[in-house]
């Protein structure tokens, strides 16, 4: 199983489209189990916000994810799979797992740095975990890059160097009306951007922030907290409150148009002499884009601010570099203690076997010599179980040692051949061990932590200096489970020259066996183009 990345964000597709592919809601979890539900998707999750809508999946076979997953998400956006596609990219492998971490980190959002993002994962994260399609390959991935886009905002400070888009705007509002001290704001929505935005206003000095909302309650919370005048409105005041704002602010889930031309107009917006700003930060738009064409108003909305922050030069750039490096040392720490980690089953399971066997030859001698009183028959135990322990501790340490290098996952295989291990045996202790972590609750807000990663062979594992303290542990309960799941082996050719966007066309055809480069071009051709005849037996074979 690999790790799969199709997704479009600001960087591959204009607002328009990004627009139409938006999901969120009941919708968002429809397209979650379609996913799922997919011949090749065993685990997926979705990221979707108003700058990217992005799935990570694990799969089975690459052609057969990236056609499942193309063509339902152009089957919700109502969008043709070959216009698309043009702006899908994809991740595969190692580079999925290096563009999560990026994405975490905020090197990958519109405005650099931004920290929403993390509050947007963890989002992605819970709701695949309560909806059942997350599994232990999305949950490290998912959770360890939560730690990474800590660690990076911690030690690089990039949070800071790269503005939020609620200040990007508001830096455009100023160059229109002025200093915003003195200010009628009006922010309609109470969300965690209406929020960010309410609480920089009220910062900046406004003369006054009206808050306005669906569910009031949160709405006269929000305006509770601000420390200038506030007040909350009812949605079905908010005509008279715009008439009065000289700025407004609008970010929520609608799905439609919330603010007309028309009912700005009645309101005397762009009649009465008076400048105003509208600040459109939701996906799809708040705000109707003609209400810009009114007189003395200046309208931004997402796809503006994308050219000014491409035109700023406070991004950070020293910041921006450590948090790359930060994103390559901790996707090397994580590969690798993930190839290290594959092996543990594998070793439990050995020993769990030798156990088997030492008993049984222990009983097998006692049934012969049952005339062995207890003390002889306690020493000669402790004796075949040091022997034993002695000739499997050099190989399972140096195994894990070794499996944590670029196709390690051989010497995990290496081990079952020699020992005949139950091919069923490895996979039900790592099932095991999957449902522990996922009864935890994730770590939130304490420090980013480096993962467990080895708990199953430190259970097995815990040998003295001296290996005459060590013996074999008894079986663990379910080592004779069901089930088998080969791991797809590393990809060591992938580079991390860039913790940036990476296209199809940067998955080699020597870095995927069988794949031809000018199929795999997300750029220039349809993602149906990785293969015409994979893609006709997916849609053949799937039943979504």
């Amino acid at each position: 199983m690999s790790i799969l990345v199709v997704g479009l964000s600001h960087r591959s597709a204009p607002v328009a489209v990004l627009e139409r592919a938006a999901v969120a809601g009941d919708d968002l979890v429809k397209l979650l189990h379609a996913v799922h539900r997919s011949v090749n998707v065993a685990e997926t999750a979705i990221v979707s916000t108003c700058n990217r809508v992005e799935i990570y999946a694990v799969v089975d076979k690459f052609h057969g994810g990236v056609s499942a997953i193309s063509e339902l998400l152009a089957l919700h956006s109502g969008i043709p799979l070959d216009d698309l596609s043009r702006h899908l990219y994809v991740h595969y492998e190692e580079r999925a797992v290096q563009h999560v971490f990026a994405v975490a980190c905020g090197l990958e959002s519109m405005v650099v740095g931004e920290g929403q993002i993390l509050g947007q994962i963890r989002q992605a994260f819970r709701l695949a975990k309560d909806e059942g399609t997350l599994g232990r390959d999305l949950h490290d991935v998912l959770q360890q890059s939560l730690r990474v886009g800590k660690r990076a905002h911690h030690e690089t400070g990039i949070d800071k160097a790269g503005a939020s888009l609620v200040s990007v705007g508001l830096e455009v509002a100023v160059r229109h009306l002025g200093p915003l001290d003195g200010v009628r704001a009006l922010v309609v929505g109470a969300g965690s951007m209406s929020s960010l935005a309410a609480a920089t206003l009220s910062r900046s000095g406004a003369r006054e922030v009206v808050v306005a909302n669906r569910t009031h309650e949160r709405a006269v919370r929000l305006a509770e907290s601000l420390d200038v005048p506030s007040r909350a409105v009812e949605l079905s005041l908010l005509d008279a409150a715009i008439a009065e704002a000289d700025l407004v602010v609008s970010c929520t889930g609608a799905t439609g148009v919330v603010l007309t031309a028309a009912q700005l107009a009645a309101r005397g917006v762009g009649s009465d002499g008076r400048k105003r700003f509208l600040l459109d930060l939701a996906l799809p738009h708040d705000i109707e884009r003609e209400a810009g064409d009114l007189p003395d108003v200046r309208l931004a909305g997402l796809d503006d601010l994308r050219t000014e922050q491409e035109a700023a030069q406070a991004i950070g750039p020293k910041a921006v570099e450590a948090a790359r490096r930060i994103v390559r040392e901790e996707v090397e720490a994580f590969l690798g203690a993930a190839r290290a980690a594959a092996v543990a089953p594998t070793v439990v399971a050995l020993r769990s076997k030798a156990a088997d066997v030492v008993e049984a030859e222990l009983n097998r001698l006692s049934g012969r010599l049952p005339e062995i009183d207890e003390r002889a028959r306690r020493e000669i135990g402790q004796t075949v179980r040091r022997v034993v322990d002695k000739l499997l501790h050099a190989p399972t340490v140096r195994v894990k040692e070794l499996a944590a290098a670029p196709g390690g996952d051989s010497y995990a295989d290496a081990l079952r051949e020699l020992f005949d291990l139950d091919p069923k045996a490895p996979e039900a202790v790592a099932r095991a061990d999957m449902d522990a972590d996922m009864d935890a609750d994730m770590d939130e807000d304490g420090p980013a932590a480096a993962p467990d990663w080895n708990a199953s062979a430190a259970a097995v594992d815990a040998e003295c200096a001296e290996a005459d303290c060590v013996s074999i542990p008894s079986p663990p309960e379910g080592a004779r489970g069901t089930g088998t799941d080969d791991a797809a082996p590393g990809n060591a050719a992938m580079d991390d020259a860039a913790a940036g966007e990476v296209s199809v066309r940067d998955v080699n055809a020597h870095e995927l066996e069988g794949v031809r480069a000018e199929t795999v071009n997300a750029q220039a051709a349809s993602v149906r183009a990785v293969s015409a005849g994979d893609a006709v037996a997916a849609r053949e074979g799937d039943t979504t």
